[in-house]
């Protein structure tokens, strides 16, 4: 079993100068290693089709909407699921002395949408986004850790990796940033959520 998790929006807190409404953090599951491969292997072939370089990075926000509709039509087809949690931060609902660190609300986001997912894993390997620096990175392996039952086998490993060398990150971020289009009621979000609505496993806005 494979995994993937990705965030969109920010943790800064001012969202009156400029931070994002909300915080969102989304798992890709895929319960066949095969079906990833095949999905993997099908974006590879995509940047061909569309007379794109090897190493170009499918990345939402940057895409045009050529390519966005070209990817989505693309990997739906594959077998996946989503394991999503969107933290409000309006400072009304949301308030704690940790979520003023950005690097304990990150791993506290991360943690959350984990525990939403442990039902569904078994001896799954978790690739996260390599960013930050390489001690922010062993501290989140260590917090994903210790705060997700690994003891039950639920996830087995986990491992950073560049989104612009892997598809399946590159995949997850489509996913995460169409469920925060469809959550700010963009314009043009449900052409995009057409795509990916039926592989939603979980969604959780928090705090209510």
């Amino acid at each position: 079993m494979l995994t993937f998790l990705d965030e969109s929006g920010d943790t800064g807190r001012k969202t009156d100068k400029g931070s994002s409404a909300y915080f969102l953090v989304s798992l890709i599951i895929f319960l066949d290693n095969d079906e990833a491969l095949a999905c993997d292997q099908r974006i590879e072939l995509l940047r061909t089709e569309l007379n794109l370089p090897a190493n170009y990075e499918f990345h939402f926000s940057r895409n045009s909407k050529r390519v966005k509709e070209a990817f989505l039509e693309a990997v739906n087809r594959y077998n996946f699921s989503i394991v999503t949690v969107a933290i409000n931060k309006d400072p009304k609902k949301l308030y704690g002395e940790g979520f003023k660190v950005k690097s304990s609300f990150y791993k506290y986001a991360c943690q959350m949408v984990l525990t939403n997912a442990l039902p569904y894993l078994d001896h799954a390997t978790l690739v996260i986004d390599k960013s930050g620096s390489t001690t922010f990175q062993s501290e989140l392996k260590k917090y994903i850790k210790s705060h997700t039952n690994l003891k039950e086998d639920k996830i087995t490993k986990v491992k950073t990796e560049e989104s612009h060398k892997n598809n399946l990150l590159q995949l997850t971020d489509y996913c995460v940033s169409i469920g925060n289009r469809k959550l700010q009621k963009k314009s043009d979000a449900k052409s995009y959520y057409k795509f990916i609505s039926t592989k939603e496993l979980s969604w959780h806005e928090w705090p209510k």
